[in-house]
């Protein structure tokens, strides 16, 4: 009773010390009374009974059912309690007082409010890392007089920081971002720089705020934090100059300012720091980047995009041969690239554009054996490529580039995309072209270019978007561009080209738009079906173009190819949709078609004549009778042996025609089986769906059939079964980093292209990592479409998930199923957490420093995309894109950045 008497007297001390001195703004404690108080809590000793007491009671305070809890019960012995020691989350010393309390992780809901920290004295760590709790940080946390390292981050407290914390004179790490704190970011929890402060957080080294709703101006007292190394004020609401108080923290190593309101320039005194990452991107800054900042020679990462700066960049910038991500897009710059940029061979990713820089890119820039990334677009620079073997992505449109097309282009045998649109270059497209064997985009539209286009092209099998409109290209489309399997965008209007349309291009089965207008073309259009699907705007203007577009002639004689197939294969292709006997059956054979590249096929011959049934799943009608009977034999008739999957109304088969490529066939209730009408609906969802995109990282559907004894959809087999298959067998050390890195990737790609560039849009409404198929190459494909639904522009698109929960992202990089993650990251944006916490342990986490930041970039991705808001989700061109579309490094990194 006594110390209790003393617990509350001292508390009342304590509250009235902080009410005096909140009346008398500017005046400080005395000494005698800072001495008073600093007595009386450090004759304050420990008592393992008060400690179980104070413990129990907030838990007793606390939401039943807390499994982090179970261990924290009172065992009696004589008339005293048990040790708290043992229980989980706590740690003792040797007295068997409370040292440690962390609670970090553990989903830990409730409040604060009756948590005695008076009763721990001894307190050095506190941790309540992403968990739920809510409500205010209590007033009382500022008597934990020993307190060394405090974190409250990711969680859903409110209100204000308490004055309080600034008695925590020996705390070094406080963490208390991501919350819901608002108000001002108080100036008397700091140092009042006399040096003979007794009180304010004399101790910090690592300060971070992040994501809040803090308002006002960021006070100057942060500038007496003397040990003051890391500080992270980005994500609020902060407004005003910079304090130029920031460039006397002689230990700051990283400053993150990001994403506020902050005007004014960047403090001349930075450059006397020791910086090794700078944030500034996203706020108001303006005039001029002091020279003073190319001093910081240990810079690793300096962003300084989305401001309205002006001037030169600093031309020393990156001088210490360490600066890896620099970012200075959107802003005002004008003048040279820095100088220094030529020997920083750390680079790997870089974004200037939309500036007004100036100079020769070949002359500016060195060799970079790392650079992933550059973006330069938007700029008046002048180009000449130079030898940068691992770039992947390279804009450089809208500047105003002249001369030839980069002379050197084969050496990037790493390149996936491409962009010198809206330029001045002219001469020829380059054969080296032909040698980026990955180019995936390639675009050269809107520039000068003659010539004839280069058969090369048609050795770039990734490719999926080309663009060569508006220039002054010759001759005639070369017939290799039939080879281009995966393209979907074919345009090259507005060109010079003449000849006729390569009958090659009707086999391109995934193209899905194409522009040939305004040339000098002439005979019939390809056979392929979207040559009779375009509108007329893709061929007008030509020479004489015939076909079966409405608008253009009928051609006098339509060849039609006999037989099939190559030296190599042939394709049979079939599909049943003849209504059979409607009077003596009541259920029609609707369809069937099936794509199979078979060695040794029979000849089918061709339907003299097709009536004009409405069925859009039907594009050619032949007989299909014989390959049906070929995989009801094959299949001993769906026997299970053959059996690869099943689902709630569906098998999967495995199916080997003799000859012919390997099928998987999925097999819903048949009619005679009581087949109900969400089934039916389930097959022609899929059906619809996948008849209408061409994707490939989209399973592709070979055939169909709607029959009343079978219903089946058949689909090219995947090989390696599906990702959540392989991630829970051994199978998993197969995908290593950077296959999982491209898996990841894969589904953005596929994702995107589903949501953005297909009409209609599609949702696919259940994705999960049972639904992405791996194929023999370790590529994913999406597949299950039964449950997916088309997007009308003038509804409001409201739709719900119609199968499970899916994060294949995270379940790529993890390794299996996230829950313990997502049920710890209940936060309103990401997280920060050890990637070596998260990560798949059974792989090697040794990796190239480019594999790495793109793991942590797509993990951070992949949990932004779990936000409750949806404008607070990334963006389809940072989604899509990863590395390409975020200026800066995720704030998903490690806890020590």
């Amino acid at each position: 009773m006594a110390f209790k008497k003393f617990n509350s007297l001292v508390l009342f001390i304590f509250m009235l010390l902080f009410a005096s001195k909140a009346k008398l703004r500017g005046v400080t404690m005395t000494s005698k009374l800072v001495a008073c108080w600093f007595f009386l809590l450090s004759s304050c000793k420990a008592d393992p009974k008060a400690e179980v007491e104070a413990l129990l009671k907030w838990k007793k305070s606390l939401p039943a059912d807390q499994p982090i809890l179970k261990s924290w019960v009172a065992q009696f012995n004589s008339s005293r309690a048990s040790s708290p020691c043992k229980w989980r989350g706590i740690a003792c010393n040797n007295e068997g007082s409370v040292t440690e309390i962390k609670l970090n992780y553990t989903g830990l809901k409730g409040t604060l409010e009756n948590l005695d920290f008076f009763s721990f004295p001894n307190l050095l760590h506190l941790d309540l890392r992403s968990n739920q709790p809510k409500g205010t940080i209590p007033m009382n946390i500022g008597t934990l007089s020993k307190l060394q390292f405090l974190d409250l981050s990711i969680n859903f407290f409110n209100g204000s920081l308490p004055l309080s914390l600034a008695n925590l004179t020996k705390v070094y790490e406080l963490d208390v971002s991501q919350n819901n704190i608002t108000g001002k970011l108080d100036s008397r929890l700091f140092p009042d720089g006399t040096g003979k402060s007794k009180t304010g957080l004399i101790s910090l080294k690592n300060f971070l705020l992040q994501t809040n709703g803090l308002v006002d101006r960021i006070p100057e007292e942060i500038g007496n934090l003397k040990h003051l190394a890391l500080l992270a004020l980005d994500g609020n609401y902060f407004f005003g100059p910079i304090p130029s108080s920031l460039g006397n923290l002689s230990d700051l190593t990283i400053l993150r300012l990001a994403q506020n309101q902050l005007l004014g320039q960047i403090p001349i005194s930075f450059g006397t720091l020791k910086l090794t990452e700078l944030f500034l991107l996203k706020n108001k800054l303006s005039g001029s980047v002091p020279e003073e900042i190319g001093n910081l020679s240990s810079l690793v990462t300096l962003h300084l995009a989305e401001n309205n700066f002006t001037g030169h960049l600093p031309q020393q910038v990156g001088q210490g041969g360490k600066l890896t991500n620099f970012s200075a897009a959107f802003n005002n710059f004008t003048g040279p690239i820095p100088i220094s940029l030529k020997n920083c061979r750390t680079l790997y990713r870089v974004r200037l554009e939309h500036n007004q820089l100036t100079g020769y890119i070949d002359q500016d820039f060195g060799v970079y054996p790392n650079l992933t990334y550059i973006d330069l677009s938007y700029n008046r620079l002048i180009v000449e490529i130079g030898k940068l073997s691992n770039l992947i992505k390279l804009i450089l449109k809208d500047n105003k580039l002249s001369g030839e097309v980069l002379a050197g282009i084969g050496g990037l045998f790493e390149l996936e995309s491409l962009d010198l649109s809206i330029n001045m270059l002219g001469g020829p497209i380059p054969n080296q072209i032909g040698d980026c064997w990955k180019l995936q985009s390639l675009s050269l539209r809107k520039n000068c270019l003659n010539e004839t286009i280069p058969y090369q092209i048609g050795n770039l099998r990734a490719l999926q978007d080309l663009d060569l409109s508006f220039n002054s290209l010759m001759g005639g489309i070369p017939p290799q561009l039939g080879s281009l399997s995966d393209l979907e965008y074919l345009n090259i209007p507005n060109n010079n080209l003449n000849g006729s349309v390569p009958s090659s291009l009707g086999s391109m089965l995934s193209l899905i738009s194409v522009n040939l207008s305004n040339k000098n073309l002439e005979g019939p259009l390809p056979e392929g079906k979207i040559f009779r699907s375009a509108t007329l705007g893709a061929f007008n203007n030509n020479k004489d173009l015939c076909g079966e577009i409405q608008g253009l002639r009928p051609c006098n004689a339509i060849v039609i190819k006999k037989g099939g197939g190559n030296k190599k294969s042939k394709i049979l292709i079939v599909i049943v949709a003849s209504i059979v006997g409607a009077l003596s059956i009541s259920f029609a054979l609707v369809g069937i078609f099936v794509f199979i590249q078979k060695k040794h096929s029979r000849n089918m011959s061709k339907v003299e004549s097709t009536s004009k049934i409405e069925n859009p799943f039907s594009v050619w009608h032949f007989n299909g009778n014989a390959v049906y009977e070929d995989i009801l034999e094959a299949s001993n008739n769906f026997d299970d042996m053959y059996r690869i999957g099943m689902g709630a109304s569906a098998k999967v088969y495995k199916v080997e025609i003799p000859g012919a490529q390997v099928l998987a066939v999925k097999k819903l209730n048949s009619q005679a089986e009581g087949i109900g009408t969400d089934n039916i609906k389930s097959f022609s969802n899929e059906l619809a769906t996948l008849t209408k995109i061409r994707h490939r990282n989209i399973v592709k559907l070979l055939g169909f059939c709607f029959h009343e004894v079978h219903m089946f959809l058949i689909y090219e087999f995947m090989e390696r079964g599906s990702l959540a298959n392989m991630l829970s067998r051994t199978e998993a050390m197969e995908l290593d980093w950077a296959t999982r890195v491209q898996v990841v990737k894969g589904v953005a790609y596929a994702l995107s292209y589903m949501h953005h560039d297909c009409l209609p849009l599609i949702i696919h409404r259940d994705i999960s990592s049972k639904n992405v198929l791996i194929s023999s190459d370790l590529e994913a494909c999406i597949s299950n479409f039964g449950t997916a639904r088309f997007l009308k522009p003038d509804s409001s698109n409201w739709t719900t998930i119609a199968g499970t929960y899916g994060y294949p992202a995270l379940e790529v990089l993890i390794g299996k199923h996230p829950a313990k993650l997502i049920t710890d990251l209940h936060s309103p944006v990401g997280t920060n957490i050890h990637l070596k916490d998260v990560l798949d342990d059974r792989l090697s986490s040794s990796t190239s420093q480019k594999i790495a930041d793109e793991l942590a970039l797509m993990i951070n991705l992949a949990v932004s995309c779990l936000h409750t808001n949806p404008q607070s989700r990334p963006t389809r061109g940072r989604a899509r894109g990863g590395r390409e579309g975020a200026l800066a490094t995720p704030s998903l990194t490690q806890k020590n950045y």
